[in-house]
């Protein structure tokens, strides 16, 4: 609530604020004082209202009206903590969900129902779900007199579609019975009389709008401007009827071919699950019209289908376009064709940039640049090139669109210059790609004065490198991609594995990394010096010099070491054996890292790690100065050399191995043992390829002490914040809770 500070004073008579003004206000200053009392109380008492309702509430009072309709908290998913702490009340609002706690009566109403399982997997764990009873799927003989057509039925195996459901959540053909219980907490059977499974999709789809397709060849395309194959993901229906029971079009599931041969007209479209533009030379002017001819679904694996004219096929599965082909007509020898697409895409949670919501914020005063295709500016360059000019101290250059600039970047602070932001704005999600004379990769520079500071946000950076140099202060990059390994085969795998993503070059700073996806980072040890002679003694040998640099001795190399702090992020060397952080010849970089909730594939060799919490390390770790800093609650490979460990694996494993195992046992037996539960508590993922749908997602049969072992029992690494173990939980616990009588049920992670 919002109001004047100035009500109580503009109450006075005129007279009297005149005699005031001619003081110098002094009465104006004191009404001032009151007026924020009155506003803190009337402000109190306006919320005190709203607490009565659970729509309105602040969340502290969530579990008070839980209280008054019987709701209790479920204690497997763990115990809720201080509200003092923003982490803290993130993990209350999954432990005590708001929407169940404003549904448990109509729950109550409708308990032993089907559908009631979907929605409680909604309101409880917010995952779209689809409930499958089994003993409707079970094979029996039936009564030629008394026929139920509506049961399932012996496998045709001409019928493909069929096929593809078999097993998963819209199986309809008839089984034999499983006598395993679907709740089992050993081996999980499905096909008997009492069991009811609950699929759940736990990755959201996230929208791309009128993006860039990746051309591969003529008239060949990608949907994912990387080049790479993905799968485009459903736009999901709302339910209309509370008694529906969930179908593929209002789950979040990756399309199929044939579910797109079916029903092209439900899925393509500008507001449906995909739409697609090409650019078409009228009147010798480049226009971008949309694609309106038939939409046929294909196989276009090895690019060996070409579409009759009239039609563009798509492989959803792949997430591949092929257009019809053209004969080349003298007007059109000196266009290339391009298109755009909009599409959905899976990931688990937002991080890497996209068109999802975030937070925005810019200095008071600071100069707005908006970069888009139609806009004042349409092209990156140029508005970097007026904010040179203008030299405002504050500046955002804001880009309003999600297509792909190919052009050198550049930014160089200069004369008032103090910050910068390079962002998307709100629902955009674009793609730079810096490039120099004849297509060639130039690296993205950015170069400050002393005390600047530089903002990226909400960017994706492919083909290069980003450098970091001059004299900057802080450097935040969030909510941002800079592509491991720079490009991406079709399969995902990196194109330039040995390339770095970001290369640190200033002496002094302060590099702040949230919610982002990242290749290598090198810190370069050494920096640019004014006499580059005294940089480069040649009275030294090689190994002497590279001893000095290494260890900062002589003027143009770093002394003192830069900070480096990351948090809920992703760092790809693309190989384990790589260096996700160092320095290039050097054993390890000058710098002092701080990691919360993080994922890392690679080596870290750093000075210092003040603090490592939460986080996954899935290379080895080499730092200067073990006595100083902390790892907590981590998984860290064995063998590094690391700071102090607090309930770190495989540390606590290893030591309940030599505390289990009986006096007397050889060496070799007792390194067999750890050697075997090493193995079993590493961490195991879904996929370790960034460009996949499951990217970093943790394996189902990952082990109990990963998926749990975050100091607030949720799972370590860089999914932390989804606090998924307690999701699970409370979902498994209210399902029993609302279960018709002698019915078993069992969740079912669908992706």
């Amino acid at each position: 609530m919002s109001r004047n500070i100035d009500r109580l004073y503009e109450l006075l008579p005129a007279i009297y604020r005149i005699r005031d003004a001619e003081q110098g206000k002094p009465l104006k200053a004191l009404l001032r004082v009151i007026s924020e009392q009155v506003n803190l109380v009337e402000e109190d008492i306006a919320q005190l209202y709203d607490n009565w309702f659970i729509e309105t509430c602040e969340d502290w009072v969530v579990p008070y009206i839980g209280d008054l309709i019987g709701y209790r908290p479920i204690h497997e998913a763990g115990k809720p903590g201080d509200v003092k702490t923003a982490e803290s009340r993130v993990r209350n609002k999954i432990l005590i969900p708001r929407r169940e706690v404003a549904n448990t009566i109509r729950y109550r109403r409708r308990k032993g129902t089907l559908a009631l399982l979907e929605l409680l997997a909604k309101d409880v764990a917010d995952w779209p779900a689809r409930a499958v009873e089994y003993y409707k799927l079970l094979s029996w003989t039936q009564p030629l007199n008394h026929q139920r057509l509506e049961r399932a039925r012996t496998i045709d195996v001409r019928s493909g579609n069929d096929l593809e459901f078999l097993d998963g959540p819209f199986d309809n053909l008839a089984h034999t019975v499983d006598i395993r219980r679907i709740n089992s907490q050993h081996q999980q059977g499905r096909y008997n009389i009492p069991s009811v499974g609950l699929f759940v999709w736990r990755l959201k789809p996230y929208r791309v709008t009128k993006g860039r397709a990746h051309r591969i060849k003529d008239n060949c395309y990608t949907f994912s401007v990387l080049g790479n194959d993905a799968p485009i993901f459903l736009k999901a229906e709302p339910e209309t009827d509370p008694t529906h029971i969930a179908d593929e079009f209002n789950l979040p599931v990756p399309i199929r071919r044939r579910l797109l041969q079916k029903h092209s007209d439900k899925l393509y479209g500008e507001e449906k699950s995909f739409f697609i533009w090409k650019s078409v030379l009228r009147d010798k002017k480049i226009v971008i019209e949309p694609v309106q001819d038939k939409i046929i679904a294909a196989d276009l694996s090895d690019w060996h289908y070409t579409p009759h004219k009239g039609t563009v096929a798509v492989d959803p599965v792949l997430g591949r376009i092929a257009l019809p082909a053209q004969k080349p007509t003298k007007s059109s020898k000196s266009h290339r064709e391009a298109v755009w697409v909009s599409y959905y895409y899976g990931f688990s949670a937002d991080v890497g940039g996209g068109e999802y919501e975030r937070s925005l914020s810019q200095p008071e005063g600071a100069v707005y640049y908006q970069v888009c295709r139609d806009g004042t500016f349409d092209t990156l360059g140029k508005a970097i090139e007026q904010w040179s000019k203008d030299e405002k101290p504050h500046a955002v250059i804001e880009i309003a669109d999600s297509r792909e600039y190919i052009e050198p970047v550049h930014i160089e602070f200069t004369g008032k210059h103090e910050s910068l932001q390079l962002r998307a704005a709100e629902g955009s999600r674009p793609v730079i790609r810096p490039e120099g004379e004849e297509e060639e990769p130039d690296s993205m520079t950015v170069i400050g004065l002393s005390g600047s500071r530089f903002t990226m946000d909400g960017l994706m950076i492919t083909g290069s490198k980003v450098q970091i140099g001059g004299d900057l202060e802080k450097v935040t990059i969030r909510h941002s991609t800079l592509v491991p390994g720079w490009k991406l085969h079709h399969n995902c795998k990196a194109v330039r594995e040995e390339e770095s993503s970001l290369e640190i070059f200033s002496p002094n700073v302060c590099v702040v990394i949230e919610h982002s996806i990242l290749g290598t980072i090198q810190v370069d040890p050494t920096i640019p010096t004014q006499n580059d002679e005294l940089a480069n003694d040649e009275s030294m040998n090689d190994e002497d010099a590279r001893y000095a640099k290494c260890h900062g001795i002589g003027p143009g190399y770093r002394l003192d070491p830069i900070r480096l702090c990351i948090s809920d992020s992703i760092l790809d060397a693309v190989e384990v054996d790589g260096e996700a952080i160092g320095a290039p010849g050097c054993p390890v970089a000058h710098a002092v890292l701080t990691m919360r909730r993080c994922t890392v594939f690679g080596q870290i060799q750093v000075r210092t790690i003040e603090l490592g919490e939460n986080c996954i390390f899935n290379g080895k770790i080499t730092v200067a100065r073990r006595q100083f800093g902390c790892l907590r609650f981590c998984y860290v490979v064995p063998e590094s050399r690391t700071p102090s460990r607090y309930n770190c694996q495989p540390d606590l494993v290893d030591a309940l191995v030599r505390k289990d195992l009986p006096g007397g046992l050889p060496e070799v037996a007792i390194i067999q043992a750890l050697a075997s539960e090493r193995l079993r508590v590493r961490p195991q993922f879904n996929s370790i390829r960034y460009g996949t749908p499951s990217y970093c997602q943790l394996a189902e049969h990952c082990a109990e002490e990963i998926k749990l072992g975050a100091d607030d029992e949720s799972e370590m690494g860089v999914f932390h914040d989804l606090f998924q173990p307690q999701r699970e939980a409370n979902l498994r616990t209210r399902l029993d809770e609302y279960l018709p009588a002698g019915a078993d049920v069992g969740v079912i992670l669908a992706n």
